[in-house]
């Protein structure tokens, strides 16, 4: 057919003479024609394609500058292929640290539309989960998914929910370990938690089955929100006489950290985190999964997401990479040495 148009069209630009000169220039005209009309048909196609949108959630403030995890994330899409602004868009959201800004946010971000939500909130996740049963959502959480009922299980997910589960039962009795090394003869060790947390009423419980095995007594001190009274919190660990000090992280002791990390040295408690948010802000020591490399691996699921994967289909997977963060300032302040053993083996040393 196109042929037959082609010759129709030469025929009658040359006034029926057959020259071959004319029916030369005939068919460049033609070509030159044709090749308009493809280009201008991708150019078209192209700028109505449809960009891509992330939602990206988070209950803390909006940091002054972008935070590890916010610019992991960014790079992890980057070696994927996707330029923030170019050819996705990233939406940031933050909480400033109130609950009952969450559900609003995510709102918001429904109704942009987004394609998918990434966070790394316990609570920005419940509230998702019920505010939408399509819209993918990439979890960075510090809970087991499956005991807090997030998903069904780590290999079938189900619903519209997968992600990265940043701790594993094993670090509990880790950092019991690292605590008998820092404080030789330790007998009692506080557990600062937030009684209302689901993951952290999980966390709890592993933390008394790691004791028992290391022989130490817990002393569970309990806090609740919206507003916690730390205060009578570490008073109680006074009164009960504990060595050192575990925070659970959770939402709640998360908004709390720099009064909590003052508390601990103002007590002189030797104390460990869940994460390595808690060292800037004068936390001694933190042992967790490279929460870095944690967001730079949700990347790669909202890749997979938006290339037609379904989030029920995509295992959740536990975090493979971990890190020792320590304090020197904050030991300093405690009149504590840490062991060359302990120094040896941190990924990372704040002086």
């Amino acid at each position: 057919m196109q042929r037959k148009f082609r010759n129709r069209f030469c025929f009658a630009l040359s006034d029926n003479r057959k020259s071959k000169i004319e029916n030369q220039k005939c068919l460049a005209v033609f070509a030159f024609a044709l090749a308009l009309v493809f280009y201008g048909a991708v150019a078209q196609a192209q700028q109505s394609g449809k960009i891509p949108r992330v939602g990206y959630l988070s209950l803390v403030s909006a940091p002054s500058k972008p935070s590890r995890n916010h610019e992991a994330f960014l790079r992890g899409l980057r070696d994927l292929g996707y330029v923030h602004k170019k050819n996705i868009v990233v939406e940031f959201r933050y909480g400033q640290g109130r609950l009952d800004r969450l559900p609003s946010l995510i709102t918001e971000l429904l109704q942009l539309p987004i394609d998918v939500l990434v966070s790394g909130d316990d609570n920005t996740i419940r509230f998702a989960k019920d505010a939408t049963k399509t819209i993918p959502i990439v979890m960075v959480i510090n809970h087991d998914p499956v005991a807090t009922g997030i998903v069904d299980s780590l290999a079938r997910p189900g619903r519209n929910i997968t992600g990265i589960s940043r701790l594993t039962r094993e670090l509990s009795g880790k950092r019991l370990e690292l605590l008998t090394e820092l404080n030789p003869g330790m007998t009692r060790v506080g557990i600062l938690w937030d009684v209302n947390g689901e993951g952290s009423k999980i966390s709890f419980k592993e933390y008394e089955a790691a004791a028992r095995l290391f022989r130490i007594q817990l002393k569970s001190l309990v806090v609740s929100g919206p507003n916690p009274d730390l205060a009578v919190a570490f008073q109680l660990a006074a009164k009960e006489r504990v060595n050192a000090l575990v925070v659970i992280g959770g939402q709640l002791l998360n908004r709390h950290r720099p009064q909590i990390t003052n508390y601990a040295i103002q007590h002189r408690l030797p104390a460990i985190y869940e994460s390595t948010q808690w060292i800037e802000p004068g936390g001694l020591v933190s042992y967790s999964s490279d929460d870095a490399e944690s967001y730079r691996r949700a990347a790669w699921y909202v890749d997979k997401i938006l290339k037609g994967a379904k989030p029920a289909d995509l295992p959740v997977e536990q975090a493979r990479k971990f890190e020792l963060v320590i304090n020197l300032r904050t030991a300093k302040q405690l009149g504590l040495t840490i062991p060359p053993t302990i120094l040896g083996r941190a990924d990372r040393v704040i002086q």
